[in-house]
């Protein structure tokens, strides 16, 4: 359904390269974080995943989309997840400089707004203040 791009020298390290599979390891950080997908599949060609299954929600796909982008070494993510509904997701790569603020008043007109921001990205964002360059993160609607 859709080709994402991520910056690859940004992002969580989940010990690809270690004595783990890329695939064991992504999908052990998509089941980590409880996001639950129908038959997820994972394959990682180069710095690139490739995601199939189904999630039972688009905001659970999204997610999923964003946990395995959002790993050191990985460039990319092409994803075919079926959910109910199912629509082009608007992602914001974080540049230096940036916070939550900031970015509200950019998608949602103010930047009060900021922790809708922070919990559309739970659980991957622990903290509304950490959040850093290259990171990318969902924008709800």
């Amino acid at each position: 359904m859709g080709l994402w791009n991520f910056i690859k020298d940004a992002g969580k390290k989940i010990g690809i390269g270690d004595d783990e599979k890329p695939e064991e390891a992504i999908a052990k950080e998509v089941a980590e974080l409880g996001l639950e997908a129908e038959n997820l599949d994972v394959k990682v060609e180069g710095d690139k995943v490739i995601l199939a299954g189904a999630a039972p929600s688009q905001s659970i796909r999204e997610k999923i989309i964003l946990a395995a982008g959002n790993v050191m070494g990985i460039g990319s993510v092409e994803e075919n997840i079926e959910a109910p509904d199912a629509k082009e997701p608007v992602f914001h790569t974080v540049a230096k400089g940036e916070n939550l603020w900031k970015i509200s008043e950019k998608y949602l007109g103010s930047g009060a707004k900021y922790m809708e921001i922070f919990e559309a990205n739970k659980p991957m964002l622990s903290d509304p203040d950490k959040i850093y360059p290259g990171q990318n993160l969902r924008i709800p609607e």
